[in-house]
């Protein structure tokens, strides 16, 4: 199979890795915050942890790498307008995304912790669910205009 083909494959691919775990972990970590079930909460935190460094993680790192790639390989300047405005929506992206991880990180310490103690769902948790879902948005609806952008290609000047 001829590289070009390889890459944009690999890039494709990436590109639903990244929307469909974002998708599935946003999903599965609301759930389980609206249910007020602290030990299912906990377990679903736990997993979400894992599978967005697993996932989402390695879509995130694949992304740039096969996009970059992709551009060089078709012919694309790497200044094309479409182009940066793609780099600038991936790089807000990623300015949401780190502080999600690290309320989720957060949020399953303190869900385990209070799993052991027998308590419900701390109050901190709950502000840092809310902070949570409003970077969410955001990151989603950018992502949505990269895959817009990445398919229609517009040639602007």
């Amino acid at each position: 199979m001829e590289l070009y083909l390889v890459v944009k494959t690999t890039h494709i691919l990436s590109s639903g890795v990244l929307f469909g775990s974002g998708a599935a972990i946003a999903f599965f970590m609301l759930m389980a915050w609206r249910s007020g079930d602290a030990p299912g909460f906990a377990l679903a935190s736990k997993h979400v942890v894992l599978a967005d460094w697993v996932f989402t993680t390695s879509a995130v790192i694949a992304q740039p790498l096969t996009g970059i790639a992709l551009a060089h390989l078709a012919g694309w300047p790497l200044t094309a307008p479409w182009l940066l405005i793609s780099y600038g929506l991936y790089i807000f992206i990623g300015a949401c995304w780190l502080p999600v991880v690290w309320i989720q990180l957060e949020v399953r310490r303190l869900m385990a912790e209070a799993v052991a103690a027998g308590e419900a769902v701390p109050d901190r948790v709950h502000r840092l669910m809310r902070i949570w879902f409003v970077l969410g948005w955001p990151a989603f609806i950018a992502l949505i205009a990269i895959f817009g952008l990445m398919v229609a290609r517009p040639g602007w000047s």
